[in-house]
């Protein structure tokens, strides 16, 4: 196993707010399992299972098991670990689940203008077939990994906060992604109110760390294989967006923070407010930190699918009252330092 992983695993399983004991002799469901946080999330809980001597059961939607075996190769004789062929789409029929993390969904900007169809049908059929199984199994908890985007565009300077007004215009073809997530969110709150179903929202901001692939399309990606090739980093837009980050292992931990502890139909930001900046300064520290240059050509966002300048300084203090808290480093170049563990998972 990678060494900057087992760092993290040792760090969550640590976490004394997460109360791990609730987690004993139960089930668990999680879609978009391959992806960057449902591995990260899926190998906390089978390394806690081990340490913890937790006796779960983690059931992985994959649409490839081949691949899936490969990504998840430092566990696949884990006794803990099953994989479940399908997509939340044709969602297999599953008994006996006790929670659910619902992280299935596109990820990739350009995706969100070339298919905005597939973007919407993925996000809005997926998560009503994953409430009707939640519902099914009475589960005890339900986390849908939503996004800070949903947000829109707050003016700069304001704290965003879980009760702020989301204005997004539905005819922009890139807000797929964002009023998808909102649909998505809306049926999480009917359900519970409804059903009594306890179903979270999780509003993640931007997430990076272990697991990320390196041929990822995404900017933490690109700025990772800058550091490790030695070369320039050129920015396709002028650098302003302001946002906090997320290191991977803090997102598990608000995760199941929220599954065990978080109060059914209601959102919680998740993120590392001592990272705020801009991308520009994101990029001009990592580039000065590892002896690189920045470099700024911007296209047209309408074909990249690059978001139009936002400034999405995230509240955490309803996440915090639950106990959650940053486990990863808050110095001045944390960024830095979530990017080096990047590019050390990736050797």
């Amino acid at each position: 196993m990678n060494s900057i992983l087992l760092r993290d695993l040792q760090n969550i399983t640590s976490a004394d707010f997460i109360p791990w004991e609730e987690l004993k002799d139960r089930t668990i469901f999680v879609t978009g399992a391959t992806g960057l946080i449902g591995y990260n999330l899926i190998c906390a809980l089978l390394y806690a299972d081990e340490i913890k001597k937790l006796n779960l059961k983690v059931y992985a939607l994959v649409r490839d098991e081949d691949a899936a075996r490969e990504r998840f190769n430092d566990f696949t004789d884990c006794g803990a670990l099953h994989f479940v062929a399908g997509n939340v789409e044709n969602l297999p029929d599953l008994k006996g689940v006790d929670y659910i993390v619902h992280g299935a969904s596109a990820t990739s900007s350009r995706a969100f203008v070339q298919s905005p169809v597939e973007t919407i049908k993925t996000a809005v059929l997926g998560t009503i077939n994953v409430l009707e199984l939640a519902r099914e199994n009475n589960v005890k908890g339900l986390v849908y990994l939503s996004s800070m985007e949903v947000y829109g565009h707050p003016e700069r300077g304001h704290k965003v906060r879980e009760e702020d007004k989301c204005a997004l215009s539905p005819l922009e073809v890139r807000n797929s992604y964002p009023v998808s997530k909102l649909q998505c969110e809306s049926l999480m709150r009917a359900y519970a109110a409804e059903y009594g179903l306890r179903a979270v929202v999780a509003r993640l901001t931007q997430t990076f760390g272990v697991g990320v692939n390196e041929n990822d399309g995404r900017l933490f990606a690109y700025l990772g294989r800058c550091v490790k090739d030695g070369q320039d980093i050129t920015l396709k837009t002028r650098g302003e967006t302001e946002r906090s980050y997320l290191y991977t292992a803090d997102a598990v931990t608000g995760i199941l923070t929220l599954l065990l502890k978080g109060e059914g139909g209601r959102a919680y930001n998740v993120a590392d407010e001592g990272t705020y900046c801009s991308v520009a300064q994101m990029s001009e520290i990592i580039a000065k930190n590892n002896g690189i240059g920045v470099r700024y050509e911007p296209e047209d966002i309408n074909i990249s699918g690059y978001l139009d300048t936002i400034y999405m300084d995230l509240d955490t203090s309803a996440l915090k009252e639950l106990g959650w808290s940053v486990l990863s480093k808050q110095d001045g170049n944390a960024v830095n330092c979530m990017i080096r563990d990047m590019i050390s998972a990736w050797n």
